[in-house]
């Protein structure tokens, strides 16, 4: 759901991290923990890895000390702002085979939508991301491409482009009120509405990790109390 997807999507993005969306089943977790002690994987940083945590929205934080997979980094959720549950994202995952194994990735439009954090590095990816599908299937889009466009394209040219040549679903206008400028067809315009839109989920992104970035801190502190040395008492 990270880097990784993007790669494999055509938004080419160097990372040396391995991002995992995971249901948090007891069940899942088992064989996750498994998989994690076969790569000699330890928990950096807090949380730590347990259940309730993940079902927060907390990311969880493992390096890797097997030979082979020598300082990868992997990142577990299981939960993340305006995303739908792992069930859902299942059902509408992508499926790849690559050297002879498969490959489950968070489907296209999910993995946008779980790009959308307040992170200046997700933006660019996003429109990457976007563009790459768009120039690969413009020429015969099916109805669900065309949605994803008018409301995921990030570039005011090709938004205008798209407009032209394909009316607007009615019901995209109140999920992306800056489709109602399309009609001007001014570029300047749509820049700034897209600026507009970007620090509206930035703004939304900092209000939803507030209380998480409260409870990690409280961890952090939890542990390098556990970690001080006791003072010894004076005679």
């Amino acid at each position: 759901m990270g880097g990784q997807a993007c790669v494999f999507y055509g938004a080419a993005e160097f990372s040396r991290d391995t991002d995992l969306a995971i249901l948090a089943s007891s069940e899942n977790l088992a064989r996750l923990k498994k998989s994690l002690a076969d790569l000699k994987a330890d928990v950096i940083a807090v949380p730590q890895f347990e259940a309730k945590y993940l079902r927060k929205g907390h990311a969880v934080h493992f390096r890797c000390n097997h030979p082979e997979a020598l300082g990868m980094r992997v990142d577990v959720m299981t939960k993340m702002r305006g995303v739908d549950a792992f069930p859902k994202l299942w059902t509408r995952r992508t499926t790849i085979e690559v050297d002879g194994s498969t490959i489950e990735l968070m489907g296209l439009p999910d993995l946008v939508q779980a790009k959308k954090t307040q992170r200046d590095k997700d933006w660019p990816m996003i429109r990457r991301l976007v563009e790459v599908n768009y120039f690969a299937n413009r020429e015969t889009p099916t109805k669900d491409q065309l949605r994803f466009w008018f409301l995921e394209l990030r570039t005011p040219q090709l938004l205008i482009e798209l407009a032209r040549q394909n009316r607007i679903p009615a019901q995209l206008f109140r999920q992306r009120p800056l489709l109602t400028a399309l009609e001007s067809e001014d570029e300047s315009l749509l820049a700034k509405l897209l600026i507009d839109e970007e620090e509206k989920v930035r703004g939304a992104d900092r209000q939803y990790w507030m209380p998480l970035k409260k409870e990690l801190e409280a961890l952090r502190h939890a542990r390098i109390s556990r970690t001080k040395p006791t003072a010894g008492r004076r005679a």
